[in-house]
């Protein structure tokens, strides 16, 4: 689904990755964790191909980063959900037309625009909010809306970088509950974090960024500990 190989990644001559081995399969969750700054936010743009490696070679749902061309890119981005911290929602819109802004850029046609609107606006819970603007929508409403926006065209995978930064933590639980029920439904989920009560109260696959390297925790206790790590 997602593999990078012998990645490496500087801005300019700041190093953020040498020689990153590691993969994401179909159909799985899996947590990138580390410290403010250590590139977690820098792997999701690598993955849906927003940055390239300076070397290697990442290859999402056999899109390899070495051989697609730019103008070629819509290809994968129509392929991934991209859930931000910040949200980008569109101020000027409604929460339905937010949406429907999304599968309108992907070419879906007008009836099934509306259905698929519908269909994704009720999963997250915000159906009777389908006429509010952006500025009357809570934080968590805000996120949800985030999430419908990226699963409304059926991707293969959802990359949520920081998703439940700005969020309380009763929302966070209500945001990762979400998440997950999206993920058991088949859709792989890359969730970004710095916040270990998150991946406490969910476990699943554990990546950490360290010392320019990504590193398994495997899954992680409730005290913090790997339940399993690779291998065993």
């Amino acid at each position: 689904m997602i593999n990078c190989t012998d990645v490496s990644f500087a801005y300019d001559d700041h190093l953020i990755f040498s020689d990153v081995n590691l993969s994401v399969e179909k159909g799985e969750f899996v947590y990138i964790v580390g410290e403010t700054g250590c590139g977690k936010t820098t792997l999701m743009r690598l993955f849906y191909m927003d940055l390239f490696p300076t070397s290697g070679v990442v290859t999402v749902d056999s899109i390899s980063s070495k051989t697609v061309k730019k103008r070629k890119l819509y290809k994968l981005r129509r392929r991934l959900g991209v859930i931000f911290q910040d949200y980008k929602l569109l101020e000027d819109r409604s929460v339905f037309d937010n949406v429907t802004f999304v599968l309108h850029a992907v070419g879906y046609s007008a009836n099934d625009i509306k259905m698929q609107t519908t269909k994704v606006l009720a999963q997250v819970g915000l159906i009777h909010r389908k006429n509010s603007p952006i500025s009357e929508l809570s934080g968590g409403e805000q996120q949800r809306l985030s999430i419908a926006r990226a699963i409304a065209k059926d991707p293969v995978a959802v990359l949520a970088d920081e998703p439940t930064g700005n969020l309380d933590p009763a929302t966070t639980t209500d945001i990762l509950s979400l998440l997950r029920k999206i993920n058991l439904q088949g859709t792989t989920i890359v969730l970004s974090t710095h916040n270990y009560e998150v991946i406490r109260k969910f476990p699943a696959r554990t990546i950490v960024i360290r010392n320019y390297k990504c590193d398994e925790l495997g899954t992680l206790s409730l005290d913090g500990f790997p339940l399993q790590t690779p291998g065993t």
